[in-house]
Order: structure tokens, then sequence, then C-alpha cells
């Protein structure tokens, strides 16, 4: 556990991180530019779940930098991380499926979606999530379920709009169990805390 410490608050490592969750929050958000060109203004908000997620990390991995712990993103970044990297890996095999075959860039998105809800659970023992950052933030997750499979705001990918009711009843149970995680890392187990380096 000591040499995950170090790795993990390991200045060069979180500017690495920093770096390559800014560069994977900007392909996130240009690969949903088609999306987002004919979505509602109202909705663009909720509409790129995964890259919206990785940037809440971002901003989490500057409070880090800074020794600065904003709870609120904290809880925001470990429930879309776990939820959008989990369900990012569940459609993509169920595309291969479905279809039979599953081209490069489908394996390259199974990856960086399990290395965003990797991260998002290693760096647990830092956070500092009280319930009501818990609580909103669980709030902003339900509340994008309900805009993408109520107001059908879903990812478009592939053929996965032919299963689209079965994709929204797991994903709602996603949702619960990525709140719960949050709540057991962030809030429950606070005796496995870790404390940021008081000098780098």
């Amino acid at each position: 556990m000591r040499h995950l410490y170090w790795i993990l608050t390991n200045k060069s490592f979180l500017w690495t991180l920093l770096i390559i969750n800014i560069l994977g929050t900007i392909y996130g958000y240009i690969w949903y530019g088609s999306q987002l060109e004919g979505t509602e203004w109202y909705f663009i908000p909720f509409v790129p779940d995964s890259p919206t997620a990785s940037l809440f990390f971002v901003v989490v991995l500057v409070g880090f930098l800074f020794k600065k712990h904003w709870g609120l993103f904290q809880a925001l970044a470990v429930i879309t991380l776990f939820k959008y990297g989990i369900w990012a890996v569940v459609m993509n095999i169920l595309t291969l499926k479905v279809s039979g075959s599953l081209p490069w860039e489908g394996y390259m998105l199974m990856a960086s979606h399990l290395g965003m809800a990797i991260q998002g659970l290693l760096y647990a023992p830092f956070y500092r999530i009280k319930m009501w950052q818990l609580v909103v933030a669980a709030v902003w997750t339900l509340h994008n379920e309900i805009i993408d499979y109520v107001f059908m705001q879903y990812p478009v990918y592939s053929q996965l709009n032919l299963y689209i009711k079965e994709i929204g009843y797991f994903t709602f149970w996603l949702s619960l169990l990525s709140i719960f995680i949050a709540w057991y890392v962030g809030v429950k187990e606070q005796r496995l805390k870790w404390s940021l380096p008081e000098k780098w």
C-alpha cells in the first residue's frame, strides 16, 4: 500500500494523469460533436456523459495539486467515472455481440473507459465527501438518467437503439450501484482515508 500511495501522490504522476484526462475530455466532447449539433441547448450539459465525468476528475486532480479537497467534485467524479466507465465497456461488448464485430475504436473506448472507472476508485482513499455533497451528486446522476432515457438524449451508438429500454433499465441500476460505491468509499470508510503529502 505504501508503494501505491507513493505513486498516486507523486507530483509528476498527478500532472501526467491530469494531462491525459484533459486530452481525453477534449476528445470526448469532439466525439459527441455531431450529436450536440442536433441537441437543444438546455439538454447539452447532460448529453456528453463520459467527457463530463473526466472533466469532474480534472477538477479533482487540480485540487489535489493545490492540496485542496473539493468534495462535491470528488463525489461527482467517483460516481460518474465508475458509471460511464463501466457503461461504455458493457455497451461495446453488447455492440460486438449484436453486430458480430467491433472496430478498433471500440476496443480503444473499452480500454479508456475502464481506465476511467479504475482511476476514480484508486483515488477514493483521498476523497473527503460530505453527505450533502453525495446527495447533490446523486441527484445530478439520476437527473441525467431521466434526460437520457425519458427525453431520449442517450448517447447515439451503433445499433444499441434497438435495445434502449433494456439499456435504460441497466443504466438505472448501474447509477444506484455507482452512488452506493461513492457513499461507501467517500463517506462511510473514513478509517481508510489517506492524507495528501505535506510536501511534494
